[in-house]
């Protein structure tokens, strides 16, 4: 399994003060941690069987490939979506208060959980170009302060080698998606996205990056958006899947 580097210079600093504590639980953990081994252990996995093309799981006994529901009766343009862990218990509780409570040194466990998608058989042993983080529109991104997304993949790619290209950009600003079915979300999604000015993404391999995958409607956009514009392949990984 990947692992990144978490220390950072002032948590290290501070550490001389003030002990590192699990952001769980409270209990006194390395300066290079965030999150015990106990409260670790917790996270749910994405465990077979699951939707091959958007990890959804299945509460079942399925040995072969299967499509969900999910994915059913429409057009995903990625290759594949990738997540190792359900949004659920802390997985969600971090991914929340790391996007919404501005938690920015959540971002590195957050990040660990997305850096296992690379161990995954779609993924694994595949040649990426480029990574690229879903955009924010700007207007959104003023209000949050930072583009989730684009954190993530800034690890990623310092841990992977992999080069992070800012390639996509939101140029219009929809409501949120968490009141709407997956048709509806694909509706709203239209004509959201488009490739930045002089990047060009002819031939190459995307790994798409994002937090959460829910119905795979943002990232199925994006991708729709860079393979009209070249792109050879789009695979998607994300820290949880809803």
């Amino acid at each position: 399994m990947f692992k990144l580097p978490k220390l950072d210079p002032l948590r290290a600093l501070a550490s001389l003060f003030y002990p590192s504590l699990c952001s769980i639980c409270s209990t006194a953990v390395d300066p290079s941690d965030y999150v015990c081994e106990p409260c670790s252990r917790k996270a749910p996995r994405i465990k077979s069987p699951f939707c091959a093309k958007c990890s959804e799981p299945f509460a079942g006994a399925i040995t072969d490939s299967f499509s969900c529901a999910n994915c059913s009766h429409r057009v995903l343009h990625f290759d594949s979506a990738v997540a190792s862990y359900r949004s659920r218990g802390i997985v969600r509780k971090l991914v929340h208060e790391f996007k919404y409570g501005k938690q920015l040194h959540l971002r590195h466990p957050v990040a660990d959980w997305l850096v296992e998608t690379l161990d995954d058989p779609r993924l694994h042993g595949r040649r990426f170009d480029i990574v690229v983080p879903v955009p924010l529109h700007p207007a959104r991104k003023r209000e949050r302060g930072f583009n989730q997304a684009e954190l993530l993949a800034e690890l990623l790619s310092a841990r992977s080698g992999l080069p992070m290209r800012d390639a996509l950009e939101r140029i219009r600003y929809t409501t949120t998606q968490t009141a709407f079915d997956r048709t509806e979300r694909m509706e709203n999604l239209r004509d959201a996205f488009r490739l930045r000015k002089n990047v060009d993404v002819r031939g190459l391999r995307v790994l798409l990056i994002d937090d959460v995958l829910t119905t795979g409607s943002t990232l199925s956009e994006c991708a729709r958006v860079l393979k009209a514009e070249g792109a050879l392949s789009v695979h998607a990984a994300t820290a949880a899947r809803a």
